[in-house]
């Protein structure tokens, strides 16, 4: 940045780096040893009063911090700031015959966002904040711009994403989210690795689009000079792998999807898909409920989770409800009794349901119908299954009625959080839904997947029965931390350019 561009606090500020550089102190500082948080030292001496604390030797309290300074207050021979760390503030007493003059003038000359070490002991203050009474500070870090006095009002709303960096400085709350998302990855593997599951990694790279309906993103290799998209799911390879004989496999990681943005919708995000032999569809939802509840417990403490103005509770077992008995509850229109394309097209033009070209048949409508209706009606947790089979490729048929398959997803507050199947494992299905999904394609669905007849080789070979799942993790994150929007939940949400 060219000096002429800086405004009178930034000039000020590099003013001070150019005095620091004189009296010998590197203004980026070295490596610096601390031995505590500044939460471990309010929460040890929490419960003792003023002369508790002076009744302990002052070896016995003596620390080693390092942060951000937040705030200050000089006062003649004294003076008070607040040292910000990952674990929150403390207040740090300065005293100039203590620390002496040259660290006392350095005191007085700090600004607000410089990092600083320091060493003192515990103490409580005649206002009864428990402090640390500086014996020494190190410099750390000049820091060359200003905080900003507020970061968090709505109009600051895009800023905070682009300047993430600033936000999990300025707002205590941004930054209690970021930590509990990995405390949320975490229970999740400790819940599917307790079951048996072993976690793998499957390519980011795949040369066939497949294992959703989505639209890729896609990219060239140059030495193969082949187009490869970024996977829109981790299905195909995760079942690849049953067939080669793990017994339960799971995968954490990212998925890209070339659609529009929204609250809900990030272009990468993450899930867990996970593939269990012998289960079914019933086995996975006995397998959701149990997770939910174990990473609600792990990370909040209950199974309660306030949601806006709602309490969600992550209690199983969770209801259950067929797609078309949804619909009935919802709106009154019952699609058992409806036995025509030609039937389900004229109640979609009685109740002003689009259809596309390539929805023209009984199962897009059916569908069609559960989002316009019924999706916003499931509040609690709910399981939706018997999915039509046209919107299903990778799911097996139902056993009593062949217009649905062995499917289901998790609705909450008309929110998605999870997909789960009985898997198609029929290698001659396979390959006639795969065809199916070709000519979609053909008519217009860019969402369609494309003919991998690897993986239906792969199913030639024998893939035992199995059941399988997704959890869309960022919306889990969203859930448990009550945030209404994704781009709360992930660090750095993609952004148009300002």
């Amino acid at each position: 940045m060219s000096e002429h561009h800086l405004n009178d606090q930034e000039i000020v500020r590099r003013e001070k780096m150019r005095q620091l550089k004189e009296k010998g102190i590197d203004p980026f500082g070295r490596a610096f040893k601390k031995d505590a948080y500044s939460k471990e030292i309010l929460n040890r001496y929490e419960a003792l009063d003023k002369a508790a604390i002076e009744a302990i030797p002052s070896s016995e309290k003596t620390f080693v911090i390092a942060g951000r300074v937040m705030t200050k207050r000089v006062m003649g021979k004294a003076g008070f700031f607040h040292l910000q760390d990952q674990e929150g503030q403390i207040q740090v007493y300065v005293k100039k015959d203590v620390v002496l003059e040259d660290a006392f003038n350095y005191f007085e000359h700090l600004d607000l966002g410089d990092i600083v070490g320091v060493e003192g002991y515990a103490f409580r203050t005649n206002h009864g904040e428990i402090s640390i009474f500086a014996t020494t500070i190190t410099h750390l870090t000049k820091a060359l711009r200003p905080l900003p006095s507020k970061f968090h009002g709505l109009e600051d709303k895009e800023e905070r994403y682009r300047r993430r960096y600033v936000d999990l400085i300025m707002n205590p709350d941004s930054f209690e989210i970021a930590r509990k998302r990995p405390k949320i990855l975490k229970a999740m593997r400790e819940y599917f690795d307790s079951i048996g599951c072993v976690e793998v990694e499957t390519p980011v790279l795949t040369p066939i689009l497949g294992g959703a309906a989505a639209r890729p993103f896609v990219t060239h290799h140059n030495t193969l000079d082949m187009d490869f998209y970024l996977r829109i799911a981790t299905e195909l390879p995760l079942k690849r792998l049953i067939v080669g004989g793990f017994e339960g496999v799971y995968e954490i990681g990212r998925l890209f999807r070339n659609e529009g943005m929204s609250p809900k919708h990030n272009p990468e995000f993450t899930t867990i898909e996970a593939y269990i032999a012998y289960s079914d569809m019933q086995g996975m939802m006995v397998v959701i409920e149990d997770c939910l509840e174990y990473i609600a417990k792990q990370v909040n403490n209950s199974t309660e989770t306030p949601w806006n103005d709602k309490v969600i509770s992550l209690k199983g077992p969770f209801k259950r409800i067929h797609m078309v008995d949804a619909i009935k509850e919802a709106m009154g229109v019952d699609f058992y009794e409806v036995k025509s394309t030609e039937e389900a097209l004229a109640l979609a033009d009685k109740h002003g349901v689009n259809v596309q070209k390539h929805q023209r048949s009984y199962g897009h409508i059916v569908n069609l119908f559960f989002e316009e209706f019924a999706e916003s009606t499931l509040i609690q947790p709910t399981f939706v299954f018997g999915h039509p089979l046209e919107i299903s490729p990778l799911a097996k048929i139902d056993d009593h009625d062949p217009r649905f398959t062995q499917r289901f997803e998790l609705f909450i507050d008309g929110r998605e959080y999870a997909n789960a199947f009985s898997e198609l494992n029929d290698p001659i299905d396979q390959r006639e839904r795969f065809e199916d999904q070709v000519k979609e394609k053909e008519q217009g669905n860019a969402e369609a997947s494309e003919m991998d007849v690897d993986y239906v080789e792969a199913l030639e070979y024998g893939m035992p029965p199995t059941g399988g799942l997704g959890i869309g993790i960022d919306r889990l994150v969203m859930l448990l931390t009550n945030q209404e929007t994704i781009r709360e939940v992930i660090l750095f949400p993609h952004m148009k350019h300002k």
